[in-house]
C-alpha cells in the first residue's frame, strides 16, 4: 500500500475508489500499490477506519438480516486483525460516538433508509439489482457521528460482499484461515470518501467439494469431528470472502450434507449461501440418504424410476419438504437441480430415454409446485448435462424455459458444448460445471494443483461470450490445494468482462502480493505460473519412468535427454523457490509451505523419482550396476515424498493433518493404486566407486534441432492479419511451453480463408524436401458438435489445407477413434495435428495459420523436411525471441 507523503499521515494506507481503482481492483484481486490521485492523499473526507490503532465503530440495525449479523460479527474480527483492537459494536444508533462503519441492506436498514430520504445516499443504481452493493463515506450521518462509512447491499449478499471488499482491501485474505495467510498490522487506515460501486455478471458462482477421501474427510474428523456445521462454517466463509455465493457440498458416501448435521442448512441460509446439490443428487437430496433410514419405508429399493417410481417421488418429496422448513413459509435459498443419474453416479440407462427422463422432470416440478405453493418456475432449477446427460440434451430433450442448463466440461478442463452464437436467450440461463479435480477416466487426478488459470480462462472467457452467464461452479476436491485456481476462478465469475488479457498476464503477481506481500509478489508470480506450466504438461498420476524419453547412454556418459531436461527444469524452480523463503517473515512460511513450497517441491521429487526409475529400468536391463545407484534414487525419492507430506501435517501445530493424503503414484488403471507404492525398481550385482561417480546424467541442453526442422512458437509469429471484427493476441504460458494465439474476441462464427484472419510465420528451410507441419493446440472440443474445430494451414500462396480437431469424451461417445483421440490428448494435454505440406524448396518461406473455427489454440508450429524424432515437447525452437 503506497503511504502518503504527507508527514501528518505518515504510515497511513489508503485505498482507491472506483475512480481511481487499477484494472486489478476490477477484478477484486487487491493489488495495494495501486496509484492513488495526489488529491486524495490529503484529503480531509477519508474516512478513518483505523486511527492509532483504534477501529471505528461497527452499526447494523436492530432486527437485521442475519447474513448482516455474521458479517459484522467477521469484519470485526478483520479489524481486530489489522489494528489489534477489538471495535465497538451498535445495535441501533443510541450512543454512537465517532466514526462508524454502518452495514445494511437498502429498504431493509431504517438507519440507512433514512440517509437515502435525506439526500446523504444516491442509491438509485441499487433498485431491484442482484448483489450490488455501494460503498460510500457520509458526512455528518447521525447526531454526534461526524462521519460515516456505509456499506450499502441492493440485497443481504451485496452487503455482505460490500463488507468483505473493504477486508481484503485492508489485507485481510480470504484464505486467511484455510491457508493460514497471515494479516499485517497498520495504525492508520483512511477509505477515500469518493463511492465505490460494484455487482457481479455471473449470478450463480461457488465450488464442490468432492472426492474428498481420504484427505479432506480424513482432516475433517481430526480438526472437527466430521464434516459437519463447525467445518462448514469456514467453507461458508471462504466462499463469501471470495464473493461466491453457491456451493455443492462433499457427499462421498456416508455423507449427506442436512441429515448429517441439521445445522449446516440453517447455518448456510444464515450466512447468506445458496446451497445445491451435484449434478446426480437431484431435489436437494444427497445420494447416501437414499440407503438410509429404510426402515421408514421412504426410500431404498431399485433406484429405478420405470420400477420405483412412488417410492423415488416420496424421496425426492422429502428433499423439498426440508428446503422449505425455514419457517414462515419460507424456504432456505437453493438452487434445486433436477434430472435424474444412476445410483453412484453412473448412467442411468443404456443410451437416452428422453421420454423417460422428460416425464422425471415433469414429475420432479410438479412435487416441487406443490411442496412450496407457487409455480414451479418461481424455484430456481438447474438441469446438469454432465456425462451421458449430454446425450439427451444432444437428442433434442427439452426442459421448461425457467430451468438453467448447467453445460460441463470433460472433466479435464474442456468444455463440450455450448449455446451456438446468437442461440436465442432463455429465462434460466445456462451455466458451466467445470473441473480442477476429478476421479475417473483415463486416471484418476486429485493429488495436486494442475490447472492453468490462463486455460482456465480461455475455456471460461469462451463460455461467458457464447452466453453461459448464469452459474459457474467448480469441482475443487479437498479445497485445498487449489487455492490459487480457485481465487482466480470466482475472480473472474465475478467479472469476466474485467479479465482483460492484460488483467489475466498481471494476475499471478496480484494475488501473490494479496498473499505475501509487494516485496516478493513478483518472485512468487513467477514461479506459481511456471509451476501450473510444468504440472500441466502430464498429471502427475499419470506420469511413470516410460512418460519421457532420456538420451541415451553414450561415450560421455548418461544422457539425461529431454527427461533429463525436464528435471532440471523442476530443479531450477525448487533451488528458486528456496532461496525466496530466505526473504519471507517466519509468520509467512506456513502459508509459503502451503501455497508455493509444498507444490514445488513435491513436483520436483516426484519427477525426480521417475527419472531415477528410468534410469534404473535402462541399466538393469544392460546389467549395468549404475542401475543400484538410480535405485537408492528411487528409494530416497520416495521416502522424501512421505516426508513433504508429514511435513504439511506438522505445520501450524498440525493444523492440515490429514489433508494432501490422495494417493499418486504407481497408478496402472484409471483408479488404481488404493495406497501410495514406490514404482518398481531392480539392483544389479555391486555397484563401484566409479558407478557412484557416474551416478548423476548430464543436465545438458536439449539435443540441437537438426538441418530441415524447423521450431516455432506459435506467440513468435511474423504478422497478425485480422478481420471480421478479430484480432490474434499472444497468450502467454498458456502452453506446455511458451504460450498460446488466440483470435479475440471468442464466441464468434466461423470465418474462411477469404476473411484473411490469418498469422504469418517466416521460415528458412535449410534443407529441401517433402515437407510435413505439425501443429500442437492446446486439446479443446467442437461445444457446438458440428463435426469437430477447423484450422487452415498453407505455405506461401499455397492452398490452404483444413485440419481437423476431432474428438469427443469417452462418456457418451459412440465414435470409438474420437474417444482414443480425445483420451491422448488429455494425458498428454496436447491436441497434435500434421498435414503434408508437398516438396520445398531450400531457403525463405512463409507458413500461414487461418483462423476458422472459434476455440481452436495454436500453440507450437513444426515444419519439418526430414524424418522427426518422437518427443513429448517437440524440438526446441531455434531461438526464443519475439519478433
Amino acid at each position: 500500500m503506497i503511504e502518503p507523503s504527507k508527514r501528518a499521515m505518515t504510515r497511513r494506507m489508503l485505498l482507491c475508489s472506483a475512480a481511481c481503482a487499477s484494472a486489478a481492483f476490477s477484478l477484486r484481486a487487491p493489488l495495494l500499490a495501486s496509484a492513488i490521485p495526489s488529491s486524495a492523499q490529503g484529503s480531509a473526507k477519508a474516512f478513518p477506519l483505523i486511527e492509532n490503532s483504534i477501529p471505528a465503530a461497527i452499526l447494523i440495525d436492530r432486527n437485521a438480516d442475519t447474513a448482516i449479523v455474521h458479517v459484522a460479527d467477521s469484519f470485526s474480527s478483520d479489524l481486530e486483525r489489522v489494528s489489534g483492537q477489538r471495535p465497538r459494536r451498535f445495535i441501533g444508533p443510541d450512543g454512537l460516538q465517532g466514526p462508524v462503519m454502518m452495514i445494511g441492506v437498502l429498504g431493509q436498514s431504517p438507519t440507512i433508509d433514512r440517509l437515502v430520504q435525506a439526500g446523504k445516499i444516491d442509491a438509485t443504481s441499487l433498485h431491484g439489482e442482484w448483489e450490488a452493493f455501494l460503498q460510500i463515506v457520509v458526512d455528518d450521518p447521525l447526531p454526534g457521528v461526524s462521519q460515516a462509512l456505509v456499506i450499502v447491499g441492493a440485497d443481504r449478499r451485496g452487503a455482505v460482499f460490500g463488507t468483505y471488499d473493504i477486508s481484503e482491501r485492508i489485507g485481510v485474505s480470504p484464505w486467511y484461515w484455510f491457508a493460514d495467510v497471515p494479516v499485517a498490522r497498520r495504525r492508520d487506515v483512511l477509505i477515500p470518501a469518493r463511492a465505490r460501486r460494484d455487482q457481479p455478471k455471473v449470478r450463480y458462482r461457488g465450488f464442490f467439494i468432492n472426492d474428498e477421501d481420504p484427505s479432506f474427510s480424513g482432516w475433517a474428523k481430526k480438526k472437527f469431528g466430521g464434516i459437519n456445521s463447525a467445518l462448514y462454517a469456514h467453507v461458508f466463509e471462504l466462499l463469501l470472502r471470495m464473493k461466491g455465493n453457491y456451493l455443492w457440498p462433499a457427499m462421498w458416501a456416508p455423507k449427506a450434507f442436512a441429515d448429517d448435521d441439521p445445522d449446516n442448512q440453517r447455518l448456510a441460509d444464515a450466512m447468506g449461501v445458496v446451497m445445491g446439490s451435484s449434478h446426480h443428487e437431484v431435489m436437494m437430496r444427497a445420494q447416501d440418504e437414499w440407503h438410509r433410514h429404510t426402515d421408514l419405508g421412504v426410500t431404498g429399493g431399485p433406484w429405478d424410476y420405470t420400477k420405483n417410481a412412488e417410492n423415488l417421488r416420496t424421496f425426492w418429496r422429502g428433499g423439498i419438504e426440508r428446503m422449505m422448513s425455514k419457517g414462515g413459509g419460507k424456504a432456505y435459498e437453493s438452487v434445486v437441480t433436477i434430472g435424474m443419474r444412476g445410483d453412484g453416479d453412473e448412467a442411468m440407462t443404456e443410451g437416452a430415454a428422453v421420454p423417460l427422463l422428460e416425464r422425471i422432470v415433469a414429475d420432479q416440478r410438479k412435487i416441487i409446485a406443490e411442496a412450496t405453493g407457487k409455480p414451479a418456475s418461481e424455484t430456481p432449477q438447474i438441469w446438469a448435462l454432465y456425462k451421458e446427460v449430454q446425450d439427451y440434451y444432444d437428442h433434442g430433450m427439452k426442459v421448461p424455459d425457467d430451468v438453467t442448463l448447467l453445460f460441463s466440461d470433460d472433466n479435464w478442463g474442456q468444455i463440450r458444448r455450448l449455446p451456438a452464437p446468437g442461440t436465442p436467450a432463455r429465462r434460466g440461463g445456462y451455466g458451466i460445471y467445470y473441473h480442477f479435480d476429478y476421479v475417473g477416466g483415463p486416471r484418476n487426478y486429485k493429488w495436486i494443483n494442475t490447472n492453468q488459470i490462463e486455460k482456465v480462462w480461455q475455456q471460461m472467457d469462451l463460455a461467458y461470450a457464447r452466453g453461459a452467464r448464469a452459474m459457474w461452479i467448480v469441482n475443487v476436491g479437498d479445497i485445498k490445494p487449489m487455492e490459487y485456481p480457485l481465487s482466480f476462478f470466482l475472480a473472474m465469475a465475478w467479472n469476466p468482462e474485467a479479465m482483460t488479457p492484460a488483467a489475466l498476464a498481471a494476475y499471478p503477481a496480484v494475488w501473490a502480493e494479496a498473499v505475501f506481500g509487494h516485496e516478493q509478489a513478483g518472485a512468487i508470480g513467477e514461479m506459481i505460473t511456471a509451476y501450473s506450466r510444468y504440472t500441466a504438461r502430464r498429471k502427475p498420476e499419470l506420469i511413470d519412468q516410460d512418460s519421457f524419453a532420456l538420451g541415451g547412454i553414450t561415450p560421455d556418459g548418461l544422457d539425461g535427454g529431454e527427461f533429463g531436461a525436464m528435471v532440471a527444469e523442476w530443479d531450477a524452480l525448487e533451488a528458486h523457490m528456496l532461496e525466496v523463503r530466505t526473504r519471507l517473515r517466519p509468520d509467512q512460511l506456513d502459508s509459503y509451505y502451503q501455497l508455493v513450497e509444498f507444490p514445488i517441491a513435491a513436483m520436483a521429487n516426484l519427477y525426480r523419482l521417475y527419472y531415477a526409475a528410468a534410469w534404473n529400468k535402462l541399466l538393469a536391463a544392460r546389467n549395468d550396476s549404475r542401475a543400484n545407484v538410480f535405485a537408492d534414487g528411487v528409494e530416497a525419492s520416495f521416502a522424501r515424498d512421505g516426508e513433504l507430506t508429514r511435513r504439511y501435517h506438522t505445520i501450524h501445530d498440525g493444523k492440515w493433518d490429514g489433508m494432501m493424503a490422495q494417493v499418486h503414484m504407481s497408478y496402472v488403471i484409471w483408479n488404481d493404486p488404493t495406497q501410495q507404492t514406490m514404482p518398481s525398481i531392480m539392483r544389479v550385482g555391486a555397484d563401484t566407486p566409479n558407478d557412484r561417480r557416474d551416478r548423476k546424467p548430464k543436465f545438458v541442453e536439449r539435443a540441437p534441432v537438426p538441418e530441415g526442422v524447423i521450431a516455432i512458437e506459435a506467440t513468435a509469429f511474423s504478422r497478425a492479419r485480422g478481420g471480421r471484427g478479430l484480432h490474434w493476441q499472444r497468450i502467454p504460458n498458456l502452453s506446455r511451453t511458451d504460450g498460446a494465439v488466440l483470435a479475440l474476441p471468442q464466441g464468434r462464427p466461423a470465418t474462411s480463408p477469404a476473411d484473411a484472419v490469418c498469422l504469418e510465420y517466416d521460415v528458412t528451410v535449410g534443407k529441401a524436401g517433402p515437407a510435413t507441419l505439425t501443429l500442437d493446440l492446446a486439446p479443446t472440443l467442437d461445444t457446438m458438435r458440428a463435426g469437430g474445430l477447423r484450422i487452415g494451414v498453407s505455405i506461401d500462396n499455397g492452398p490452404v489445407q483444413m485440419l481437423k480437431i476431432d474428438m469427443e469424451p469417452t462418456g457418451g461417445a459412440s465414435d470409438i477413434p474420437a474417444s482414443k483421440r480425445w483420451t491422448q490428448a488429455v494425458c498428454d494435454n496436447v491436441s497434435r495435428l500434421s498435414a503434408a505440406m508437398g516438396r520445398l524448396a531450400a531457403g525463405h518461406h512463409v507458413v500461414k495459420l487461418w483462423r476458422i473455427d472459434d476455440n481452436v489454440v495454436p500453440q507450437k508450429l513444426v515444419l519439418s523436411t526430414v524424418p522427426l524424432a518422437p518427443s513429448y515437447l517437440g524440438p526446441e525452437p531455434r531461438a526464443s525471441g519475439r519478433p
